[in-house]
C-alpha cells in the first residue's frame, strides 16, 4: 500500500538504512538482508513520533534507483491516511469521537498504531470527516 524508498549503505561493521521521507526512520544490521528486516520496523515505529505530535506525514516519493521499497503495513498505513486527513480538516480526537458519536477513548484507540482496528470502523471514521475510504488491487 506504502512503499517508502530506503538508502541502504554498506558500513564497515554491517548496513545502515534511511528513509529520505522518513528521516526519524534509521537502522542498521549486520547483514543487508537483517538491516531491510529492521527497516520495516524503523519504519512503522517512525509512525509514531508522528501520531504523538499530530504531524501530517509524508507520502512515500519514488523509489530512485539504487533504492530498496520498504512497505508500510496496511493498517498503519489507513491509520496515517486516517491523521492526515484529520490534520487537513482541523479535525481533533474530540471532534471526531462527537462526529462518531463515541466516547473520546474509542477515538484514541482509533488512531492508535498499536491498537488493531477493523477497517469498518476505520471507514466510519473517514466517514464522519467527509470523506471516503477506497481500495483498488494493482
Amino acid at each position: 500500500m506504502f512503499g517508502y524508498p530506503a538508502r541502504i549503505q554498506k558500513q564497515k561493521d554491517g548496513h545502515v538504512v534511511s528513509f529520505r521521507d522518513i528521516p526519524e526512520a534509521l537502522t542498521a544490521g549486520a547483514t543487508r538482508q537483517q538491516a531491510v528486516d529492521m527497516a520495516a520496523d524503523a519504519l512503522a515505529t517512525a509512525m509514531e513520533f508522528y501520531f504523538e505530535d499530530r504531524r501530517q506525514v509524508p507520502l512515500p516519493s519514488q523509489a530512485r534507483k539504487g533504492e530498496a521499497v520498504i512497505e508500510l503495513p496496511a493498517s498503519v498505513a489507513v491509520k496515517v491516511l486516517l491523521l492526515n486527513e484529520m490534520l487537513k480538516e482541523n479535525i481533533t480526537p474530540s471532534k471526531l469521537a462527537r462526529k462518531l458519536e463515541a466516547s473520546p477513548q474509542t477515538v484514541t484507540r482509533i488512531v492508535d498504531l498499536h491498537h488493531a482496528t477493523k477497517i469498518d470502523t476505520l471507514a466510519d471514521a473517514f466517514k464522519a470527516i467527509g470523506k471516503t475510504l477506497t481500495f483498488s488491487v494493482a
